[in-house]
Protein backbone atom coordinates (compact mmCIF):
# COMPACT_ATOMS: atom_id res chain seq x y z
CA UNK A 1 0.00 0.00 0.00
CA UNK A 2 1.28 3.48 -0.87
CA UNK A 3 -0.03 6.44 1.08
CA UNK A 4 -1.37 9.09 -1.27
CA UNK A 5 -0.39 12.68 -0.67
CA UNK A 6 -3.10 15.04 0.56
CA UNK A 7 -2.87 17.09 -2.66
CA UNK A 8 -3.46 13.98 -4.77
CA UNK A 9 -6.38 12.91 -2.59
CA UNK A 10 -7.97 16.34 -3.03
CA UNK A 11 -7.41 16.21 -6.80
CA UNK A 12 -9.16 12.83 -7.00
CA UNK A 13 -12.07 14.06 -4.86
CA UNK A 14 -12.42 17.03 -7.21
CA UNK A 15 -12.35 14.66 -10.20
CA UNK A 16 -15.14 12.51 -8.74
CA UNK A 17 -17.25 15.57 -7.97
CA UNK A 18 -16.88 16.74 -11.59
CA UNK A 19 -17.74 13.37 -13.08
CA UNK A 20 -20.43 12.19 -10.67
CA UNK A 21 -23.19 14.79 -11.03
CA UNK A 22 -27.02 14.85 -11.11
CA UNK A 23 -28.75 14.65 -14.48
CA UNK A 24 -32.39 14.62 -15.54
CA UNK A 25 -32.90 12.53 -18.65
CA UNK A 26 -30.41 10.95 -21.02
CA UNK A 27 -27.22 13.01 -21.06
CA UNK A 28 -26.84 13.27 -24.87
CA UNK A 29 -30.15 15.06 -25.59
CA UNK A 30 -29.67 17.02 -22.36
CA UNK A 31 -26.23 18.15 -23.54
CA UNK A 32 -27.79 19.27 -26.83
CA UNK A 33 -30.54 21.13 -24.92
CA UNK A 34 -27.84 22.71 -22.74
CA UNK A 35 -25.93 23.92 -25.80
CA UNK A 36 -29.14 25.34 -27.32
CA UNK A 37 -30.02 27.04 -24.03
CA UNK A 38 -26.57 28.62 -23.79
CA UNK A 39 -26.74 29.92 -27.37
CA UNK A 40 -30.24 31.28 -26.71
CA UNK A 41 -29.04 33.00 -23.55
CA UNK A 42 -26.27 34.68 -25.58
CA UNK A 43 -28.77 35.71 -28.24
CA UNK A 44 -31.12 37.23 -25.68
CA UNK A 45 -34.17 36.37 -27.82
CA UNK A 46 -36.31 33.34 -28.55
CA UNK A 47 -34.70 31.82 -31.66
CA UNK A 48 -36.52 31.96 -34.96
CA UNK A 49 -34.22 29.21 -36.25
CA UNK A 50 -31.88 26.68 -34.62
CA UNK A 51 -29.16 25.04 -36.73
CA UNK A 52 -27.26 22.15 -35.19
CA UNK A 53 -24.24 20.11 -36.27
CA UNK A 54 -23.86 16.96 -34.18
CA UNK A 55 -21.35 14.12 -34.07
CA UNK A 56 -22.58 10.66 -34.99
CA UNK A 57 -22.45 9.40 -31.41
CA UNK A 58 -24.61 12.27 -30.16
CA UNK A 59 -27.18 11.49 -32.84
CA UNK A 60 -27.04 7.78 -32.07
CA UNK A 61 -27.59 8.25 -28.34
CA UNK A 62 -30.43 10.75 -28.71
CA UNK A 63 -32.65 9.00 -31.27
CA UNK A 64 -34.65 6.58 -29.18
CA UNK A 65 -34.68 7.96 -25.65
CA UNK A 66 -37.56 9.58 -23.79
CA UNK A 67 -37.25 13.26 -22.86
CA UNK A 68 -38.35 13.81 -19.23
CA UNK A 69 -41.70 15.47 -18.66
CA UNK A 70 -42.70 15.42 -22.33
CA UNK A 71 -43.95 11.95 -23.19
CA UNK A 72 -41.90 12.35 -26.38
CA UNK A 73 -38.81 10.71 -27.81
CA UNK A 74 -35.73 12.15 -29.48
CA UNK A 75 -33.89 15.39 -30.14
CA UNK A 76 -36.48 17.84 -31.56
CA UNK A 77 -38.42 18.33 -28.32
CA UNK A 78 -35.18 18.58 -26.30
CA UNK A 79 -33.92 21.26 -28.70
CA UNK A 80 -37.20 23.17 -28.63
CA UNK A 81 -37.36 23.15 -24.83
CA UNK A 82 -33.70 24.16 -24.60
CA UNK A 83 -34.57 27.24 -26.66
CA UNK A 84 -37.79 28.03 -24.80
CA UNK A 85 -37.21 27.20 -21.11
CA UNK A 86 -33.61 25.96 -20.87
CA UNK A 87 -31.56 27.07 -17.87
CA UNK A 88 -27.89 26.66 -18.84
CA UNK A 89 -26.71 27.36 -15.28
CA UNK A 90 -28.32 24.04 -14.28
CA UNK A 91 -25.98 21.97 -16.48
CA UNK A 92 -27.46 18.58 -17.32
CA UNK A 93 -30.62 19.51 -15.38
CA UNK A 94 -31.18 22.23 -18.00
CA UNK A 95 -34.84 21.25 -18.57
CA UNK A 96 -35.79 21.16 -14.88
CA UNK A 97 -38.60 23.72 -15.49
CA UNK A 98 -40.40 21.54 -18.02
CA UNK A 99 -44.21 21.47 -17.68
CA UNK A 100 -47.24 20.79 -19.89
CA UNK A 101 -47.40 24.36 -21.17
CA UNK A 102 -43.73 24.28 -22.15
CA UNK A 103 -44.23 20.98 -23.98
CA UNK A 104 -47.12 22.46 -26.00
CA UNK A 105 -44.96 25.45 -26.90
CA UNK A 106 -42.18 23.04 -27.84
CA UNK A 107 -44.48 21.09 -30.15
CA UNK A 108 -45.45 24.33 -31.87
CA UNK A 109 -41.77 25.28 -32.18
CA UNK A 110 -41.12 21.96 -33.95
CA UNK A 111 -44.21 22.31 -36.17
CA UNK A 112 -42.97 25.70 -37.37
CA UNK A 113 -39.89 23.94 -38.81
CA UNK A 114 -37.42 26.05 -36.84
CA UNK A 115 -35.04 23.17 -36.07
CA UNK A 116 -32.45 21.97 -38.58
CA UNK A 117 -30.11 19.10 -37.62
CA UNK A 118 -27.05 17.98 -39.61
CA UNK A 119 -24.36 15.37 -39.05
CA UNK A 120 -20.91 16.82 -38.41
CA UNK A 121 -18.93 14.77 -40.92
CA UNK A 122 -15.46 16.20 -40.45
CA UNK A 123 -15.09 16.41 -36.69
CA UNK A 124 -13.05 13.62 -35.12
CA UNK A 125 -14.43 14.14 -31.61
CA UNK A 126 -17.15 11.63 -30.81
CA UNK A 127 -18.87 14.16 -28.56
CA UNK A 128 -19.44 17.32 -30.59
CA UNK A 129 -22.39 19.73 -30.52
CA UNK A 130 -22.50 23.01 -32.43
CA UNK A 131 -25.58 25.26 -32.18
CA UNK A 132 -26.30 28.41 -34.18
CA UNK A 133 -29.45 30.34 -33.22
CA UNK A 134 -30.93 33.22 -35.22
CA UNK A 135 -33.55 35.90 -34.45
CA UNK A 136 -34.26 39.48 -35.56
CA UNK A 137 -31.12 39.61 -37.67
CA UNK A 138 -28.85 38.51 -34.80
CA UNK A 139 -26.99 35.24 -34.28
CA UNK A 140 -25.36 33.38 -31.40
CA UNK A 141 -23.28 30.24 -31.47
CA UNK A 142 -22.28 27.72 -28.80
CA UNK A 143 -20.15 24.61 -29.07
CA UNK A 144 -19.63 21.65 -26.73
CA UNK A 145 -16.79 19.19 -27.25
CA UNK A 146 -15.27 16.15 -25.49
CA UNK A 147 -17.42 16.29 -22.33
CA UNK A 148 -21.16 16.84 -22.01
CA UNK A 149 -20.92 20.26 -20.32
CA UNK A 150 -17.60 21.42 -21.76
CA UNK A 151 -18.21 24.59 -23.77
CA UNK A 152 -15.28 25.41 -26.05
CA UNK A 153 -16.73 28.20 -28.21
CA UNK A 154 -19.23 31.02 -27.67
CA UNK A 155 -20.00 33.87 -30.06
CA UNK A 156 -22.62 36.54 -30.66
CA UNK A 157 -23.10 38.17 -34.06
CA UNK A 158 -19.89 36.55 -35.23
CA UNK A 159 -17.78 37.98 -32.40
CA UNK A 160 -16.16 35.22 -30.35
CA UNK A 161 -16.60 35.50 -26.59
CA UNK A 162 -14.67 32.32 -25.93
CA UNK A 163 -12.41 30.24 -28.15
CA UNK A 164 -11.47 26.57 -28.19
CA UNK A 165 -8.69 27.05 -25.65
CA UNK A 166 -10.81 28.45 -22.83
CA UNK A 167 -13.58 27.16 -20.63
CA UNK A 168 -16.77 29.04 -19.98
CA UNK A 169 -18.36 29.80 -16.63
CA UNK A 170 -19.56 26.67 -14.90
CA UNK A 171 -17.51 24.24 -16.98
CA UNK A 172 -13.95 22.96 -16.99
CA UNK A 173 -11.37 22.44 -19.65
CA UNK A 174 -10.87 18.97 -21.06
CA UNK A 175 -7.41 18.76 -19.50
CA UNK A 176 -8.81 19.60 -16.06
CA UNK A 177 -11.64 17.13 -16.51
CA UNK A 178 -9.25 14.29 -17.24
CA UNK A 179 -7.89 14.82 -13.74
CA UNK A 180 -4.97 13.00 -12.13
CA UNK A 181 -3.59 9.93 -13.86
CA UNK A 182 -5.17 6.85 -12.31
CA UNK A 183 -4.34 3.18 -11.98
CA UNK A 184 -6.49 0.49 -10.38
CA UNK A 185 -4.07 0.40 -7.45
CA UNK A 186 -4.43 4.15 -6.98
CA UNK A 187 -8.22 3.84 -7.11
CA UNK A 188 -8.10 1.18 -4.39
CA UNK A 189 -5.61 3.04 -2.20
CA UNK A 190 -7.58 6.27 -2.45
CA UNK A 191 -10.87 4.56 -1.58
CA UNK A 192 -9.46 2.69 1.39
CA UNK A 193 -7.04 5.31 2.81
CA UNK A 194 -9.01 8.56 2.56
CA UNK A 195 -11.02 9.64 5.61
CA UNK A 196 -14.55 8.31 5.23
CA UNK A 197 -16.06 11.71 6.10
CA UNK A 198 -14.26 13.20 3.09
CA UNK A 199 -15.98 10.62 0.87
CA UNK A 200 -19.46 10.84 2.38
CA UNK A 201 -20.67 12.99 -0.53
CA UNK A 202 -20.94 9.82 -2.63
CA UNK A 203 -24.02 8.82 -0.60
CA UNK A 204 -25.98 11.40 -2.62
CA UNK A 205 -25.60 9.00 -5.57
CA UNK A 206 -27.26 6.34 -3.43
CA UNK A 207 -30.14 8.68 -2.53
CA UNK A 208 -30.88 9.86 -6.06
CA UNK A 209 -30.53 6.52 -7.79
CA UNK A 210 -32.57 4.70 -5.15
CA UNK A 211 -35.37 7.21 -5.74
CA UNK A 212 -35.18 6.55 -9.48
CA UNK A 213 -35.39 2.81 -8.83
CA UNK A 214 -38.46 3.29 -6.63
CA UNK A 215 -40.06 5.34 -9.40
CA UNK A 216 -39.35 2.55 -11.87
CA UNK A 217 -41.03 0.04 -9.58
CA UNK A 218 -44.12 2.21 -9.02
CA UNK A 219 -44.81 3.11 -12.65
CA UNK A 220 -44.87 1.20 -15.94
CA UNK A 221 -41.74 2.61 -17.58
CA UNK A 222 -40.06 1.28 -20.69
CA UNK A 223 -39.92 -2.48 -20.96
CA UNK A 224 -40.60 -2.82 -17.22
CA UNK A 225 -37.69 -5.20 -16.82
CA UNK A 226 -37.19 -4.33 -13.16
CA UNK A 227 -40.89 -4.75 -12.36
CA UNK A 228 -41.01 -8.03 -14.26
CA UNK A 229 -38.21 -9.44 -12.11
CA UNK A 230 -40.11 -8.31 -8.98
CA UNK A 231 -43.39 -9.89 -10.20
CA UNK A 232 -44.59 -13.37 -9.18
CA UNK A 233 -43.36 -14.66 -12.55
CA UNK A 234 -39.94 -13.10 -12.04
CA UNK A 235 -39.63 -14.30 -8.46
CA UNK A 236 -40.77 -17.76 -9.50
CA UNK A 237 -37.97 -17.99 -12.04
CA UNK A 238 -35.20 -16.02 -10.30
CA UNK A 239 -36.16 -16.44 -6.66
CA UNK A 240 -35.72 -13.81 -3.97
CA UNK A 241 -31.94 -13.87 -3.80
CA UNK A 242 -29.41 -11.09 -3.41
CA UNK A 243 -28.61 -11.64 -7.08
CA UNK A 244 -32.20 -11.08 -8.24
CA UNK A 245 -32.59 -8.00 -6.03
CA UNK A 246 -29.41 -6.43 -7.39
CA UNK A 247 -30.60 -6.98 -10.96
CA UNK A 248 -34.21 -5.85 -10.46
CA UNK A 249 -33.44 -2.65 -8.53
CA UNK A 250 -30.77 -1.59 -11.03
CA UNK A 251 -33.15 -2.30 -13.92
CA UNK A 252 -35.99 -0.33 -12.30
CA UNK A 253 -33.83 2.80 -12.19
CA UNK A 254 -32.82 2.37 -15.83
CA UNK A 255 -36.42 1.68 -16.91
CA UNK A 256 -37.51 5.00 -15.38
CA UNK A 257 -34.63 7.03 -16.77
CA UNK A 258 -34.73 5.73 -20.33
CA UNK A 259 -38.49 6.20 -20.58
CA UNK A 260 -38.15 9.90 -19.68
CA UNK A 261 -39.22 9.94 -16.02
CA UNK A 262 -38.87 13.41 -14.52
CA UNK A 263 -36.48 12.19 -11.84
CA UNK A 264 -32.81 13.09 -11.47
CA UNK A 265 -30.18 10.36 -11.34
CA UNK A 266 -26.55 10.62 -10.33
CA UNK A 267 -24.55 10.18 -13.51
CA UNK A 268 -20.98 8.97 -13.93
CA UNK A 269 -18.67 10.27 -16.69
CA UNK A 270 -21.56 11.91 -18.51
CA UNK A 271 -23.95 8.94 -18.40
CA UNK A 272 -26.92 8.42 -16.11
CA UNK A 273 -27.03 4.71 -16.90
CA UNK A 274 -23.37 4.43 -15.97
CA UNK A 275 -24.13 6.22 -12.71
CA UNK A 276 -27.01 3.84 -11.98
CA UNK A 277 -24.91 0.80 -12.89
CA UNK A 278 -21.93 1.92 -10.79
CA UNK A 279 -24.15 2.69 -7.79
CA UNK A 280 -27.23 0.51 -7.38
CA UNK A 281 -25.62 -2.98 -7.48
CA UNK A 282 -23.22 -1.86 -4.74
CA UNK A 283 -25.99 -0.26 -2.66
CA UNK A 284 -28.27 -3.29 -2.83
CA UNK A 285 -25.48 -5.77 -2.14
CA UNK A 286 -24.27 -3.76 0.86
CA UNK A 287 -27.79 -3.70 2.30
CA UNK A 288 -28.35 -7.42 1.79
CA UNK A 289 -24.84 -8.27 3.05
CA UNK A 290 -25.23 -6.04 6.14
CA UNK A 291 -22.12 -4.01 5.42
CA UNK A 292 -21.44 -0.88 7.46
CA UNK A 293 -22.07 2.60 6.09
CA UNK A 294 -18.32 3.21 5.89
CA UNK A 295 -17.85 0.03 3.88
CA UNK A 296 -20.63 1.15 1.54
CA UNK A 297 -19.05 4.58 1.11
CA UNK A 298 -15.67 3.06 0.23
CA UNK A 299 -17.23 0.51 -2.12
CA UNK A 300 -19.17 3.25 -3.95
CA UNK A 301 -15.96 5.23 -4.36
CA UNK A 302 -14.14 2.15 -5.71
CA UNK A 303 -16.97 1.50 -8.16
CA UNK A 304 -17.46 5.06 -9.40
CA UNK A 305 -13.75 5.89 -9.56
CA UNK A 306 -12.97 2.67 -11.44
CA UNK A 307 -15.55 3.68 -14.04
CA UNK A 308 -14.02 7.17 -14.27
CA UNK A 309 -10.56 5.63 -14.66
CA UNK A 310 -11.67 3.41 -17.54
CA UNK A 311 -13.45 6.32 -19.25
CA UNK A 312 -10.27 8.42 -19.11
CA UNK A 313 -8.86 6.40 -22.00
CA UNK A 314 -12.12 5.19 -23.54
CA UNK A 315 -13.63 8.66 -23.95
CA UNK A 316 -17.07 10.02 -23.07
CA UNK A 317 -18.74 8.29 -26.04
CA UNK A 318 -17.68 5.20 -27.96
CA UNK A 319 -18.94 2.12 -29.77
CA UNK A 320 -18.62 0.19 -26.50
CA UNK A 321 -21.71 0.07 -24.28
CA UNK A 322 -21.15 2.12 -21.13
CA UNK A 323 -22.56 -0.65 -18.96
CA UNK A 324 -19.34 -2.59 -19.61
CA UNK A 325 -17.42 0.19 -17.89
CA UNK A 326 -19.86 0.86 -15.05
CA UNK A 327 -20.54 -2.79 -14.24
CA UNK A 328 -16.79 -3.37 -14.06
CA UNK A 329 -16.76 -0.67 -11.41
CA UNK A 330 -19.65 -2.25 -9.52
CA UNK A 331 -17.94 -5.65 -9.63
CA UNK A 332 -14.94 -4.06 -7.92
CA UNK A 333 -17.20 -2.46 -5.30
CA UNK A 334 -19.06 -5.73 -4.66
CA UNK A 335 -15.78 -7.65 -4.37
CA UNK A 336 -14.66 -5.13 -1.73
CA UNK A 337 -17.96 -5.58 0.16
CA UNK A 338 -17.39 -9.34 0.10
CA UNK A 339 -14.14 -8.70 1.95
CA UNK A 340 -11.95 -8.83 -1.13
CA UNK A 341 -8.38 -7.57 -1.29
CA UNK A 342 -6.87 -5.41 -4.01
CA UNK A 343 -5.64 -8.58 -5.69
CA UNK A 344 -9.14 -10.06 -5.74
CA UNK A 345 -10.57 -6.78 -7.07
CA UNK A 346 -8.05 -6.94 -9.93
CA UNK A 347 -9.26 -10.49 -10.63
CA UNK A 348 -12.84 -9.28 -10.89
CA UNK A 349 -11.76 -6.65 -13.45
CA UNK A 350 -10.06 -9.29 -15.60
CA UNK A 351 -13.16 -11.50 -15.44
CA UNK A 352 -15.35 -8.58 -16.53
CA UNK A 353 -13.13 -7.61 -19.45
CA UNK A 354 -12.89 -11.22 -20.62
CA UNK A 355 -16.67 -11.51 -20.77
CA UNK A 356 -18.18 -8.16 -21.79
CA UNK A 357 -15.66 -6.57 -24.17
CA UNK A 358 -17.34 -5.93 -27.50
CA UNK A 359 -20.89 -5.23 -26.31
CA UNK A 360 -22.01 -2.54 -28.75
CA UNK A 361 -23.72 0.74 -27.98
CA UNK A 362 -26.66 1.21 -30.33
CA UNK A 363 -27.91 4.37 -28.70
CA UNK A 364 -29.73 5.30 -25.52
CA UNK A 365 -33.19 3.72 -25.35
CA UNK A 366 -35.50 1.74 -23.03
CA UNK A 367 -33.80 -1.57 -23.85
CA UNK A 368 -30.60 -0.30 -22.20
CA UNK A 369 -32.10 -1.89 -19.07
CA UNK A 370 -31.42 -5.29 -20.64
CA UNK A 371 -27.76 -4.42 -21.22
CA UNK A 372 -27.36 -3.07 -17.69
CA UNK A 373 -28.78 -6.33 -16.36
CA UNK A 374 -26.32 -8.32 -18.47
CA UNK A 375 -23.46 -6.21 -17.15
CA UNK A 376 -24.55 -6.40 -13.52
CA UNK A 377 -25.12 -10.16 -13.63
CA UNK A 378 -21.58 -10.54 -14.96
CA UNK A 379 -20.38 -8.22 -12.17
CA UNK A 380 -21.79 -10.56 -9.54
CA UNK A 381 -20.35 -13.66 -11.22
CA UNK A 382 -16.95 -11.99 -11.63
CA UNK A 383 -16.85 -10.97 -7.97
CA UNK A 384 -17.78 -14.47 -6.79
CA UNK A 385 -15.06 -16.02 -8.91
CA UNK A 386 -12.52 -13.42 -7.77
CA UNK A 387 -13.24 -14.19 -4.11
CA UNK A 388 -12.29 -17.80 -4.87
CA UNK A 389 -9.06 -16.56 -6.53
CA UNK A 390 -10.39 -17.67 -9.89
CA UNK A 391 -9.82 -15.35 -12.82
CA UNK A 392 -9.20 -15.25 -16.56
CA UNK A 393 -5.45 -15.46 -17.16
CA UNK A 394 -3.13 -13.86 -19.71
CA UNK A 395 -3.22 -17.12 -21.65
CA UNK A 396 -6.77 -16.25 -22.68
CA UNK A 397 -7.88 -13.60 -25.17
CA UNK A 398 -7.13 -9.95 -24.49
CA UNK A 399 -6.32 -10.34 -20.79
CA UNK A 400 -2.83 -9.31 -19.68
CA UNK A 401 -1.01 -10.23 -16.47
CA UNK A 402 -1.10 -6.53 -15.62
CA UNK A 403 -4.66 -5.45 -14.79
CA UNK A 404 -4.12 -1.88 -16.00
CA UNK A 405 -2.89 -3.18 -19.36
CA UNK A 406 -6.03 -5.34 -19.53
CA UNK A 407 -8.09 -2.18 -19.00
CA UNK A 408 -6.14 -0.37 -21.73
CA UNK A 409 -6.75 -3.32 -24.07
CA UNK A 410 -10.47 -2.92 -23.41
CA UNK A 411 -10.47 0.83 -24.02
CA UNK A 412 -8.32 0.52 -27.17
CA UNK A 413 -10.84 -1.91 -28.63
CA UNK A 414 -13.76 0.32 -27.62
CA UNK A 415 -12.26 3.63 -28.77
CA UNK A 416 -10.34 2.59 -31.91
CA UNK A 417 -10.96 -1.05 -32.75
CA UNK A 418 -14.74 -0.66 -32.90
CA UNK A 419 -14.82 2.55 -34.96
CA UNK A 420 -16.07 0.72 -38.04
CA UNK A 421 -18.71 -1.01 -35.90
CA UNK A 422 -19.85 2.41 -34.70
CA UNK A 423 -20.32 3.63 -38.27
CA UNK A 424 -22.24 0.49 -39.21
CA UNK A 425 -24.53 0.83 -36.19
CA UNK A 426 -25.35 4.47 -36.98
CA UNK A 427 -25.91 3.61 -40.65
CA UNK A 428 -28.39 0.88 -39.70
CA UNK A 429 -30.18 3.17 -37.25
CA UNK A 430 -30.49 6.12 -39.62
CA UNK A 431 -31.59 4.02 -42.59
CA UNK A 432 -34.15 2.27 -40.41
CA UNK A 433 -35.51 5.67 -39.36
CA UNK A 434 -35.73 6.85 -42.99
CA UNK A 435 -37.44 3.64 -44.09
CA UNK A 436 -39.97 3.89 -41.23
CA UNK A 437 -40.77 7.45 -42.22
CA UNK A 438 -41.44 6.55 -45.86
Amino acid sequence: MTMLKTEEQQAIIALIKRQVVPAIGCTEPMAVALCVAKATQLLGLTPERVDLRLSANILKNAMGVGIPGTGMIGLPIAIALGALIGRPEKGLEVLCDCNKQAVERGKQFIAENRIHIALEEDDTDKLYINVLVTAAGHTAEARIRTHHTHFVFLAKDGVAQQDEQASCHGTVTADEDDGPELTLRKVYDFATETEADDLRFILEAKRLNEAAAQSGLRENYGHQLGKTMQSPLGRGIMGDSIFSKVLSVTSCACDARMAGAMVPVMSNSGSGNQGICATMPVVVFAEENHNTEEELIRALIISNLTAIYIKQTLGALSALCGCVVASTGSSCGITYLMGGTYEQISYSVKNMIANLTGMICDGAKPSCALKLTSGVSTAMLSAMLAMQHKYVSSQEGIIDDDVDQSIHNLTAIGSRGMDQTDRFVLDIMTHKTRNNNQ
